[in-house]
């Protein structure tokens, strides 16, 4: 069987000859099959749990975890299968839309800095700050340097996270065209599910093409050493949660977060607690 710490090496984009199309959205680096996988990942989820009651206990650094893919990548589904591995006590999620009126008013990493996790704590966010060089560059809200600009500025902002002791991880969820057909399809057959699509999803996955541009770019600028993007094959399922599992795991086991010494009287402590 493969290496199971080599998934972070695999995915990772390294920018200089960087291309996403290069990249398969099928394929399964790692664990070619299926009937490991699953064992595998509740073992990475065991191990997620145990790492982060240790950061909350040592309440000094934080883990932000950035989650971006095309419409129907499977953000959600991520969230739901690997990321409630986490103690909910200690997370924050966020799902970033369309602007509000206020955020608007506001540059674009203002909604960004109010989603940072503070010490002790992970922050997951269910799109994020690049929809400001995705969405926006797509539908031609803003121009080529103005891109070029905001990659500049992201990599500030991340610097200044990993600095100030938050780790960062960014996640693309890699889906092919016929993939998101499918999965597109599925909603529109399951009355349930009709609520996740709108026809502005027809109208952006004709965008295909310019999404993939921007994606390609984005990627490519903003993989750096203190905030690496891993591009996630996730045409199947079951390999996007064991790859991003074993990822986050073994990122938090590199932070090695040990809790506070607290030296106790404890015999005198369990005396007095039966006297109560």
């Amino acid at each position: 069987m493969a290496n199971p710490k080599g998934f972070a090496e695999r995915l990772l984009v390294e920018p200089r000859g960087f291309r996403l199309k290069a990249r398969d959205a099928g394929a399964t680096p790692g664990c070619e099959k299926k009937r490991n996988a699953h064992a595998r990942t509740a073992e990475n989820l065991e191990r997620i749990d145990a790492l982060q009651f240790q950061l909350y206990a040592e309440d000094r650094r934080s883990l932000l975890i950035v989650l971006q893919g095309i419409d129907a990548a499977g953000k959600d589904g991520c969230i739901r299968k690997v990321m409630t591995a986490f103690n909910p006590a200690g997370t924050k999620v966020h799902s970033f839309k369309v602007p509000t009126p206020e955020e608007a008013d506001h540059d674009f990493l203002w909604r960004i800095h109010a989603a940072a996790p503070g010490r002790g704590e992970v922050a997951i966010l269910n799109r994020s700050h690049y929809e400001d060089v995705i969405v926006v560059r797509v539908h031609g809200l803003i121009d080529r340097a103005e891109c070029t600009r905001r990659y500049r500025v992201i990599n500030e902002f991340e610097r200044q996270l990993a600095e100030t002791g938050t780790t960062v991880l960014k996640f693309f969820l890699h889906i092919d065209a016929d993939e998101q057909l499918e999965r597109l399809l599925a909603r529109l057959d399951d009355p349930e599910r009709h609520w996740k699509f709108s026809e502005g999803d027809i109208e952006e996955r004709a965008r295909w093409g310019d999404y993939q541009g921007a994606f390609q770019d984005a990627l490519a600028h903003c993989s750096t050493p203190h905030a690496p993007w891993y591009v996630i094959p996730a045409n199947h399922k079951w390999y996007r949660d064991l790859a991003v599992s074993q990822i986050v795991a073994d990122t938090l086991e590199r932070m090695a977060p040990k809790p506070p010494e607290v030296t106790l009287d404890v015999k005198r402590l369990r005396a007095r607690l039966r006297r109560t």
